[in-house]
């Protein structure tokens, strides 16, 4: 070892680092190479998001998506294909595919877990159909259910009812509106051009008809949740109104299947809209309060976490996804 001290330069020393540095990343410096690579995990996203509104918890539960051909025909039904495909162009979205995701919602009161819609079940797995199972996710059970509020009975919305030919809530009352459950429940619908619904409806709603209660327009689920008609989509279908301490929002059902479609050019047919001009109409006073108001909403095919806004934009409405609003007083 010598006494005398050797001096380093900086430049010098930068130098030998980037050296060693090249040396580790081509193995050079030793006999195993180092490699930055990392396996590819897929495409991933939350199951649930939780927000406060007033004194209620919100929680959407994503239950899934299907992917498929579109937005035309199912979206602008009686529009030329390359006007709806211009119309997705112009929003990002691409012109020929599109997805559609279902996301039942859960209302706790603090006396009560009500939960909207209850997805496809095992009619749509492995994609979709899994909410009890994503219910642990949020922090709750299917048997701490209170109520399960049905917005209307299309197949993605009441196949999650029954599971393995039991109550999948079984602790639950049933509310749905009275119109709805008028057209769909008698046995007449399970043949025909209704058949498809009618017979799910005879197997998961029907079954539950002695504990399930039937709304009219403005009646209530409970103390700040409030049906009201929107019918169109199907006959009964309903939206609800949530207020607690001064905060409101709406759970607006199938009103608006394709956020971009469905709000912007809100007279456009929809293929799934039974009553096609008074579906439009729903959806024009509906948003338009929504609008006007500046509340809320979560549909249950917005894009995840379904909770958003409507601007008015042009002759329609424009959405506007939520963000920090929830999270600061």
């Amino acid at each position: 070892m010598s006494d005398t001290p050797t001096l380093v330069s900086r430049r010098t020393a930068m130098l030998g680092a980037v050296g060693a540095t090249a040396a580790l990343a081509t193995g050079v410096a030793g006999t195993t190479p180092v490699s930055a690579a990392a396996p590819m995990l897929g495409a991933h996203g939350p199951t649930h998001q939780r927000i406060k509104l007033g004194e209620f918890e919100v929680t959407v539960i994503h239950d899934g998506f299907i992917a498929l051909d579109g937005p035309h025909p199912i979206f602008g039904q009686d529009q030329e294909p390359a006007a709806v495909e211009a119309l997705a162009v112009e929003n990002f979205l691409p012109p020929k595919r599109m997805t559609i995701g279902f996301s039942p919602v859960i209302v706790n009161t603090g006396s009560e877990l009500v939960l909207f819609d209850t997805g496809n079940g095992a009619g749509r797995r492995p994609n979709a159909g899994h909410l009890r199972s994503l219910l642990a996710n949020a922090g709750y059970t299917p048997e701490q259910i209170d109520i399960v509020v049905l917005t209307h009975f299309h197949p993605d919305h009441i196949g999650g009812l029954m599971e393995d030919g039991a109550p999948a809530f079984p602790n639950a009352r049933y509310v749905t509106g009275q119109v709805e459950y008028d057209f769909w429940s008698p046995a007449e619908k399970a043949s025909g051009p209704t058949e498809r619904v009618g017979k799910l409806v005879q197997s998961n709603v029907v079954p539950f008809a002695d504990k399930m209660s039937f709304l009219g327009d403005n009646q209530d689920v409970v103390s700040g949740i409030t049906g009201m008609a929107s019918f169109g989509h199907t006959p009964g279908h309903m939206v609800f109104h949530i207020e607690s301490a001064g905060k409101r929002m709406m759970i607006t059902g199938d009103i608006a299947n394709h956020y971009v479609v469905s709000l912007q050019k809100p007279d456009w047919h929809v293929r799934f809209d039974m009553d096609k001009a008074k579906a439009a109409e729903a959806r024009r006073k509906v948003f338009g309060m929504i609008a006007a108001d500046k509340i809320a909403f979560s549909g249950y095919h917005m894009p995840f976490p379904n909770v958003g806004y409507v601007e008015t934009y042009g002759d329609g409405f424009r959405y506007v996804p939520a963000s920090y609003q929830f999270a600061v007083d």
